[in-house]
């Protein structure tokens, strides 16, 4: 199974904190951010990361690479922290392109076209991470094996929160957890929301959504948003997409500092 992770974005909301050091690499608990996420994706059965990168984010992939001066503490320690990455980073087969412009996350998914080809794909935010007992790429991608489709991952939140997600518009429960998707909105103002579903950042995607970024027009900032395509994709594949309710995420958005504060919806 591959899997694609976003990991371009500037980060702006983190400033000055981000100025030198990707968001990604911003500590939850005693791991940064992007661990759990590659954690998650290992866990759920991939073994072909791609890791999509941008300038000043170079950290990112040292991060996964060996080190002469740390294998060097690592046998003279017994560090088991670092022999725990150095298990996980061996655990999968490790790639990494870069976003050359922040042009969105529609056109960071873009830059994978070449590497998954014809296979459907995990995507995993690079700074979202999941909170379930079965792994939420996993229960994503078992669904997309039962069902056949595209499936998103989505969590309630607060009418507040509405206005920094994507949202969906059901169009009639498939069962106790998993919803058929009639529209999705990107970043409603709460009064215009068609729901309060929000999307938590992960997705089982087919190669049918790179047309769907092509052709999707460039919205505030220059910015190709996900989001869009997959309502093009939608519109020109009518119930090609399922939403399925998978469990709590924490996000970028939400670390403050090097501690943890989030949010249950």
């Amino acid at each position: 199974m591959k899997a694609v992770i976003p990991a371009a974005g500037l980060g702006s909301r983190f400033l000055p904190l981000t100025k030198e050091q990707p968001k990604e690499m911003l500590p939850v608990v005693d791991k940064p951010a992007i661990h759990w996420v590659v954690e998650e994706a290992i866990a759920s059965g991939a073994t072909d990361l791609l890791i999509i990168t941008g300038r000043e984010k170079r950290a990112v992939e040292d991060y996964f690479d060996g080190s002469i001066r740390w294998d060097h503490y690592l046998k003279a320690n017994h560090g088991n922290a670092l022999r725990q990455l150095e298990e996980l980073a061996s655990s999968a087969d490790f790639h990494f392109i870069r976003q050359r412009e922040p042009r969105g996350l529609g056109d960071a998914i873009l830059r994978a076209e070449k590497h998954v080809g014809d296979e459907p794909f995990l995507v995993l935010l690079g700074d979202t991470i999941h909170v379930a007992d079965v792994p939420v790429a996993k229960q994503l991608w078992d669904t997309f094996q039962r069902l056949g489709q595209p499936v998103i991952a989505v969590e309630h939140v607060r009418p507040e929160k509405i206005s920094d997600y994507g949202i969906v518009q059901e169009d009639g429960w498939i069962d106790d957890r998993t919803v058929r998707v009639r529209d999705l909105v990107e970043k409603p103002r709460p009064e215009e929301a068609p729901s309060d579903l929000a999307i938590s950042g992960s997705y089982v995607l087919t190669p049918a959504i790179f047309d769907a970024i092509r052709r999707t027009p460039e919205g505030k900032k220059g910015e190709v948003q996900l989001t869009d395509a997959l309502r093009i994709l939608l519109q020109t594949s009518p119930s090609t997409d399922t939403a399925l309710s998978a469990g709590d995420s924490i996000s970028a958005r939400s670390l403050i500092g090097s501690g943890l504060m989030w949010n249950s919806p």
